[in-house]
């Protein structure tokens, strides 16, 4: 590998629009030299920006290429934890679409692979770099919302219409729904809550339990009756076992309380954020769409007193205003290139990081144990529904002394 460049191939070629703009701007920091997709009519676009690269249709044939250091594993969802193992053991570093894994096996299998071949692994959890999110992590590392008390967080987007392929067959995200009965999809309700939180850091915290309930399948036979009638399958209410509205409530070994919610079938406007933070000295409430601001109220410093004193309450102040003094570092420096392709979906930020971790040989900021962490909430709720909302451990999956420089983040 080039000392200056990271030659990464794409595996899954369905967010050109995302992606494209992204690898053409970090040029400098990376070659694309391969996408592997079995269906050829994406290769179009690809191959119009990139003319260099080499095409595939099998993983089998990507793996085999030898001027490809890296790949960005960004296919079908039960796919992602297998792929990515094989990449490893091929000697690829990885950097994988979220979630990384939806059994409990394939979560220890993929740390102890990376334990093992010492490559970077990274979780494309973009969320996780949204500006909003950052100045929150970079206040709660100064210490302005006192010890953490709760936090919640929520991925709600109806994506319904992802789950067919218009010719009355399912896609990947139908088959999910038809087939599990869990928290399907939980890392961008997780994974910004879990930073704030220092989970899997050496000061941090850790997760310790889980219970989980969803609600009924109301709204996907609705939908596929409306849309192809009651002949098809998917117009029987028995035919789909996943719930709408998929819940959980955690507990760190500090006290905390977090809540997540995961809907991507019930008809509403997208809620971009959706996060909450409660601490001893302060909150913070996120903006659920692009004309809301998110909102912050620190104590000693916001207006008013909690509890109200001499007729003062407490009053939001708009988070934007405490940008000056707490911006995170990535957006002060990459800001002006990241509004060129993705500003508000962070996966430019994203994949700088992936990148960066490869050139100066360091730990990714949303590393192994992270992924393993995050996505095994999959499986962990699912045992939690089927025993009635029972108490379900979580696993440690960062070790003693296994360290995570998640502090640091590319430059």
């Amino acid at each position: 590998m080039s000392a200056s460049v990271v030659r990464l191939a794409v595996a899954g070629a369905r967010r050109a629009q995302a992606e494209i703009p992204v690898l053409k701007h970090l040029q400098e920091k990376v070659e694309l030299r391969a996408v592997c997709d079995p269906n050829e009519t994406l290769w179009t676009v690809w191959k119009a920006q990139f003319p260099g690269a080499r095409f595939y249709r099998t993983f089998d044939d990507l793996l085999s290429d030898d001027t490809v250091d890296a790949i960005f594993v960004a296919t079908p969802l039960r796919l992602h934890a297998e792929q990515s193992l094989a990449a490893l053991m091929a000697g690829k570093h990885v950097l994988s679409e979220v979630p990384a894994c939806h059994t409990i096996e394939q979560c220890w299998s993929l740390v102890e692979t990376v334990e093992k071949t010492k490559l970077k692994y990274m979780l494309a959890e973009n969320f996780c770099f949204m500006r909003s999110n950052l100045i929150v992590l970079n206040m709660v590392r100064r210490g302005l919302f006192g010890d953490l008390i709760h936090a919640e967080g929520a991925y709600l987007h109806d994506y319904k219409h992802r789950t067919h392929d218009g010719r009355r067959g399912l896609e990947w995200r139908g088959e999910m729904l038809r087939d599990w009965n869990t928290i399907n999809y939980p890392t961008h309700a997780v994974g910004p809550i879990s930073q704030w939180l220092g989970i899997n850091t050496p000061r941090g915290d850790t997760y310790e339990s889980l219970v989980a309930v969803v609600s009924k399948p109301q709204v996907m036979w609705r939908y596929f009756r409306d849309l192809y009638g009651s002949d098809h399958p998917g117009s029987d209410p028995r035919y789909w076992t996943q719930g709408d509205s998929q819940n959980a409530i955690l507990q760190t070994r500090r006290g905390v309380t977090v809540v997540i919610r995961v809907d991507w079938t019930s008809p509403r406007p997208h809620n971009m954020t959706h996060y909450g933070l409660q601490g001893t000295t302060g909150a913070y409430v996120s903006g659920r769409h692009s004309r809301e601001d998110p909102l912050v109220w620190i104590s000693g410093r916001s207006p008013g007193f909690s509890p109200p004193r001499d007729g003062l309450e407490a009053a939001w102040e708009v988070l934007w205003e405490y940008a000056a003094d707490y911006e995170h570092p990535l957006w002060r420096r990459w800001s002006s290139v990241a509004a060129k392709t993705d500003l508000d979906s962070g996966d430019f930020l994203t994949i700088l990081e992936f990148v960066d971790c490869v050139l100066r040989d360091r730990d990714p900021s949303i590393d192994v144990y992270d992924a393993a962490t995050w996505s095994s909430l999959i499986a962990l709720a699912a045992e939690s529904i089927r025993a009635g909302g029972a108490r379900v451990r979580i696993p440690q999956f960062k070790r003693d002394g296994v360290t995570n420089n998640s502090a640091s983040g590319a430059v």
